[in-house]
C-alpha cells in the first residue's frame, strides 16, 4: 500500500475519531449541561419529573435538531464531494462541526443592554436557544467526515483490501466515543466541548499530503452530467430500492444508540431496577462503543473472511435481536448494575456492523454519485434515531404516560418496527464484496 493511501486511511480514522468525540459529546454531558443551562425551570421538580424534562430537551437537542443537521448535511456535503472532490468535504466538515463545538463551550444567558445584545435580535439570547443553534450547526458539520473519508478509502485501496481498511477507520473512529466519556469524566461539560472543537482544528494540520482520488479526478477530468446529483438517488426504481436497502440494514443501530443507551437510566427506572443499579447514560454510552468496537473489527473481518457483506450484516443483526431480547428482560432479573452493562456492551457489539454498513454504501454507487449516497446513508440513518425516539414518546402516550412501565414497554414496540425494517432491507442489498468501484451510474 502507497505511503500516499496509509496517509489518507489514518487521516480518515483520525478525523472518524473527532467525529464520533463530537457526535456523542452532548449526550454524555446532557444531565449536566442542561442542568446549569435550564436552570430555574427544574427548581420545585422531584427527582423523577426532573429526569423526564432532561429526557424531553435530550430528544429535541439531540435526537431531533442534531440529528437534523446531519441529514442537512449530508445532503450538503455529498454533493460537494461529487462536485468538489472528497478532500475538499473531508476538511471543511471537520473545520465547521470543531467551531460549532468549542462555541458550544462558550454559551451563556446575554445581557439584553450589554456588547453581544445583537443575540437578542435574532433569538439567540438565552443559552438554551444557543444550545439549538449550535447543535444543528455542529450536526451539519458532523454530516460530511464519515462519507468523504469512506470513498477516498474506498477508492485508494485495492478491492481485496478495501474491507480491512475501512474496518480500520470505523475501528479508530469509534473509539471517540470511549476517550470522550474519560474526558467528560475529567472536565466540566464547557472544556469538553472546548477540547473536543480543539481535537478537529488541530486535524486539519495533516490535509497537507492526503491525495485526491483517481477516480474521482478521473470523473471530473470527463465533465461526466449529474454528478451528485440528489435526485438520481430516487431515479430510476432500482437505483432507489438500492439506496433505501442500504439505509434500512442501519437502523437499529441508531436506535439502539438512540434511545436504548442514551435513555437507559429512563427506561430501567420504568423497569423497576433500583436506582443504585440503573447505569449511567455517559458510562454506558462509552461501554456501548467498547462493544461496537469490537463489533466494528469482527464484522469488518467476518466480512473479509466470508468474502461477503450481506453474510455479516446478517450475522450481527441476529446478535442485535438477542441483545434486545436480554435488554428487555433485565426488569424481570432485576440484575446487578454490571451485568446491566454487559448487556450494553453485548448490544453495542451486535451493532458493531457499522463498518460493514458504510463499506457496503459506498460499494453499492458509481464514482458519479458515490460521496452523495456514502454520504447522505450514514446521515439518514443517524437521522433516524429521531424516528426511532418520536416512535418511542409515540407509543409511550399510546400506553399511557401514568403508566410506570410505559417507557420500557414504549422503548420495545418501536425496536420491533425498527428491526423488521432492517430486515426487508437486507434482503434488498446486492453482494458487494471484492467488486471494482471503477464505474459510473451511467
Amino acid at each position: 500500500m502507497r505511503v500516499s493511501t496509509i496517509l489518507a486511511v489514518v487521516v480518515a480514522a483520525l478525523g472518524y475519531f473527532v467525529d464520533i468525540f463530537d457526535l456523542l459529546l452532548f449526550a454524555m454531558v446532557r444531565k449536566e449541561s442542561l442542568r446549569e443551562v435550564l436552570g430555574p425551570r427544574l427548581d420545585g421538580l422531584d427527582a423523577a419529573a426532573q429526569d423526564l424534562m432532561l429526557r424531553d430537551w435530550g430528544v429535541w437537542l439531540d435526537n431531533t435538531l442534531q440529528t437534523s443537521g446531519l441529514v442537512v448535511g449530508g445532503v450538503i456535503w455529498g454533493v460537494l464531494g461529487d462536485r468538489r472532490g472528497r478532500l475538499s468535504v473531508l476538511f471543511g466538515s471537520i473545520l465547521l462541526y470543531s467551531v460549532a463545538n468549542v462555541l458550544n463551550g462558550f454559551i451563556a444567558d446575554v445581557d439584553a443592554q450589554g456588547p453581544l445584545g445583537f443575540l437578542h435580535w435574532i433569538g439567540c439570547g438565552s443559552a438554551i436557544r444557543q444550545y439549538e443553534v449550535l447543535r444543528v450547526v455542529a450536526g451539519i458539520g458532523l454530516a460530511g467526515e464519515l462519507g468523504a473519508g469512506i470513498t477516498l478509502v474506498s477508492e485508494l485501496v485495492t478491492p481485496d483490501r478495501r474491507g480491512v481498511a475501512t474496518t480500520v477507520v470505523a475501528a479508530v473512529g469509534i473509539c471517540g466515543a470511549i476517550a470522550g466519556y474519560f474526558v467528560t469524566q475529567a472536565f466540566t461539560w464547557r472544556t469538553s466541548f472546548l477540547i473536543g472543537g480543539g481535537l478537529g482544528l488541530g486535524l486539519l494540520a495533516l490535509r497537507f499530503g492526503v491525495v485526491e482520488s483517481g477516480m474521482f479526478s478521473a470523473v471530473r477530468r470527463a465533465h461526466r452530467p449529474g454528478r451528485g446529483a440528489v435526485w438520481r438517488l430516487l431515479w430510476p426504481r432500482e437505483r432507489l430500492v438500492r439506496y433505501l436497502s442500504v439505509v434500512l440494514i442501519a437502523l437499529p443501530i441508531w436506535y439502539v444508540v438512540g434511545v436504548c443507551v442514551k435513555y437507559s437510566d429512563v427506561i430501567t427506572r420504568s423497569m423497576g431496577i433500583a436506582e443504585g443499579d440503573r447505569p449511567v447514560p455517559g458510562r454506558a454510552i462509552m461501554w456501548c462503543y467498547v462493544g461496537l468496537a469490537m463489533g466494528d473489527l469482527c464484522s469488518g473481518l467476518a466480512s473479509q473472511w466470508w468474502r461477503s457483506r450481506r453474510a455479516a450484516v446478517a450475522a450481527f443483526l441476529g446478535i442485535t435481536a438477542l441483545g434486545l431480547v436480554g435488554y428487555f428482560l433485565l426488569g424481570r432479573i432485576q440484575p446487578s448494575l454490571g451485568v446491566t452493562y454487559a448487556v450494553i456492551v453485548l448490544l453495542g457489539f451486535g451493532i458493531g456492523y457499522w463498518a460493514v454498513f458504510v463499506t457496503t454504501a459506498a460499494e453499492h454507487f458509481g464514482t458519479d454519485l458515490r460521496a452523495t449516497a456514502a454520504t447522505t446513508a450514514p446521515n439518514l440513518v443517524r437521522w433516524s434515531a429521531a424516528g426511532s425516539g418520536a416512535l418511542w414518546l409515540f407509543f409511550e402516550r399510546w400506553i399511557g404516560i401514568d403508566e410506570p412501565s410505559a417507557p420500557w414497554q414504549a422503548a420495545a414496540i418501536t425496536g420491533l418496527v425498527v428491526m423488521g425494517l432492517a430486515v426487508i432491507g437486507w434482503f434488498g442489498l446486492r453482494e458487494t464484496y471484492g467488486t471494482s468501484l471503477d464505474w459510473t451510474e451511467d
